[in-house]
């Protein structure tokens, strides 16, 4: 897979507090798998060549709004995040109370996030990007590869490299650019979606190897 500014963008999900600080809603189950990989260190590297080299720099983010409470039906992490108000918002059009919430960007991607080039895709609101409109930002920018990244590696990553690959575009996923939870009785999220990633995505290079594609 050829990386190249021309055709080929990076795509990072949920860069929230609540998967990536300390006092996040999930730290506690994904915390462990973020420290051992660097995840929030390679994230930023990513964003800083990306923005360096002029490559477009698209955002998948995660939104509860109050109406979302209506489901009638979830699964076991939507369940948990529905208990613990992860990724809550008071509604799509206030912001009141977002500022430095679960919700909100990392501190230290706000630089990243904010400087008024990257693309913030409306909220996907399960796993994939389905029901947002990721793919149709990109699409209209010409992009055929995606250099994936974010959080969580078994679910929202995942989801978004099999929906990718479905749509047709080749898909590097980042290595130690995700991160997964460890439950007693689930198993490592992050090893499982390891495996997965090595039978599906085109590449699974690591921070620096994807950095030293994009630099040449």
């Amino acid at each position: 897979m050829e990386i190249q500014q021309s055709d080929t963008a990076v795509v990072l999900i949920d860069p929230q507090n609540d998967v990536l600080s300390e006092n996040g809603t999930s730290w506690d189950a994904v915390g462990a798998s973020v420290t051992e990989n660097g995840t929030i260190e390679n994230m930023e590297r990513i964003f800083k060549a990306a923005k360096e080299q002029g490559y477009h720099v698209f955002i998948s983010p995660h939104y509860f709004y109050p109406t979302d409470g209506g489901w009638k039906f979830n699964g076991p992490l939507e369940t948990e995040e529905a208990r613990t108000e992860t990724f809550a918002r008071v509604g799509p059009l206030n912001l009141t109370g977002f500022r430095d919430s679960g919700a909100d960007w990392l501190a230290r991607f706000k630089p990243y996030i904010e400087d008024g080039r990257t693309i913030v895709a409306s909220p996907h609101k399960v796993f994939g990007p389905q029901t947002n409109d990721l793919v149709l930002q990109m699409r209209k920018r010409g992009i055929d590869k995606v250099v994936l990244g974010g959080m969580l590696a078994n679910m929202c990553v995942e989801s978004h490299l099999r929906e990718f690959l479905e749509q047709g575009f080749e898909v590097a996923v980042v290595r130690d650019a995700t991160a997964g939870p460890r439950h007693p009785e689930w198993g490592d999220g992050y090893e499982a979606a390891i495996i997965n990633y090595r039978f599906l995505a085109h590449a699974v290079p690591s921070t620096s190897e994807v950095i030293d594609r994009m630099l040449h």
